[in-house]
């Protein structure tokens, strides 16, 4: 049994930065990613990194402003969040999976964490 536990998320002002931490348990040797979901939209894929940290995959949305890492010794992900914009605000949910921009490549999802980003 996979558990991810999502923590970090928060209120920023607009240029803002943010840390987001997704810790696992159970079987972790896997991709792990993060998808974000904004209120009446659907969620879309923000970031992955592989099981080594050798390969990370990002959306062209936050390409140059968030940054994707891991510290297997912790069995933990992190998305570094720079220069925070309004349309960054959504519920960020952390999965495990492969490595892939398609959700359906994901089996395990986090209950997510709300950042709200103020204009």
């Amino acid at each position: 049994q996979v558990l991810l536990v999502e923590s970090g998320g928060g209120l920023v002002q607009a240029g803002g930065s943010l840390r987001l931490s997704c810790a696992a348990s159970g079987r972790t040797f896997n991709t792990m990613g993060w998808f974000r979901q904004a209120p009446g939209k659907e969620r879309e894929f923000v970031a992955a990194i592989s099981w080594s940290g050798g390969t990370t995959l990002y959306a062209d949305s936050v390409k140059g402003r968030f940054t994707i890492s891991r510290d297997n010794t912790k069995n933990t992900i992190y998305l570094q969040m720079y220069s925070l914009k309004p349309e960054d605000t959504a519920v960020y949910y952390c999965s495990m999976g492969a490595m892939s921009r398609n959700e359906a490549s994901y089996n395990y999802w986090g209950q997510g964490t709300q950042v709200t980003v103020s204009s």
